[in-house]
């Protein structure tokens, strides 16, 4: 059996499912006939975002132990590639999403059938109207999660994923802004990112308030993340174990101000892989295992 549970966001990375490009995108003409359907800002290119994603791949081996594959699933598509958002994985076992996105909706169902391949169990679904998505789950501890309910996770999405996780201590539940409206993919990981017990790369202008004050009064650091660099995805940062961490290229003020905090900064080129899919690098990764 793989080993499995996921309730940090800084404990070292041990284990992480990945779906490539090849299977995701398919080729350039499927990208073209597809890409403004899906809401991407620009359509990639097949062969660039395959050079981008083996960069990024050889960063992640070089502190994974072990990287799984998602085969192909004719029911999913483009979005397929950020396998954050359909499942959660807990020390019980993996929760199933419901994905508000229905281009998306297909994607929870391919991922159970992988999980129940490597033998990890399925601990519970989020179902019928409740609507979650895995960006909006933040792991503050291991007892103490907060959830955030925007356009991507409803009540009851919310009221569901707490009763399955009655083992967690603290469920904090934060209200997300309107922003840009319904379709934008505005998720809590999109406007912060942890990076150690006591450091923290987030973006003000969008933030709950009272998230914001509970990270001050636990002595976090803010690395502040000015609105260029917003739009760069400079405030989605996948750490790989406290103080290393992975960084979409181009987000020189986060990249200084975390090697100013003493982290380990990796950068990846990534405007195929995740500039044209507003999907950083903890989108392009669901983490099967952390631990200390």
């Amino acid at each position: 059996m793989v080993s499995f549970g996921c309730q940090s966001m800084i404990a070292p990375l041990r284990s992480v499912l990945l779906k490539h490009p090849r299977v995701a995108f398919l080729s350039q003409e499927h990208l073209n006939a597809e890409w403004k359907r899906f809401g991407y800002l620009g359509c990639p290119s097949f062969d660039k975002a395959l050079e981008e994603y083996g960069y990024f791949e050889s960063m992640l081996r070089r502190f994974v132990d072990d990287i799984f594959y998602l085969p192909s699933y004719e029911e999913t598509e483009l979005d397929s590639i950020y396998t954050h958002d359909p499942v959660q994985i807990t020390k019980n076992g993996a929760i199933l999403m419901n994905m508000s996105k229905a281009l998306r909706r297909k994607e929870p169902a391919a991922i159970q059938a992988y999980l129940e391949n490597l033998n990890i169990p399925i601990y519970g679904a989020i179902a019928e109207q409740g609507k979650m998505e895995g960006g909006d789950v933040l792991w503050l501890d291991e007892n103490t999660v907060a959830l955030g309910k925007g356009y991507r996770t409803n009540d009851e999405g919310i009221w569901q994923f707490i009763s399955l996780t009655n083992f967690v201590e603290n469920h904090m539940i934060f209200d997300l802004p309107h922003d840009r409206g319904p379709e934008e993919c505005l998720h809590l990981m999109s406007i912060v990112s942890l990076i150690d017990k006591d450091l923290a790369v987030v973006y003000s202008p969008l933030m709950p308030v009272r998230l914001r004050q509970y990270l001050l009064e636990r002595g976090y650091s803010l690395i502040e993340v000015p609105e260029e660099e917003y739009k760069t995805l400079g405030c989605n940062v996948l750490t790989l174990a406290p103080r290393i961490c992975v960084l979409l290229e181009g987000n020189a003020t986060v990249s200084s101000e975390l090697r100013r905090y003493g982290a380990e900064v990796y950068e990846y080129p990534g405007d195929n892989i995740s500039l044209c899919g507003t999907g950083g690098p903890t989108c392009l990764t669901r983490p099967l295992s952390r631990s200390w």
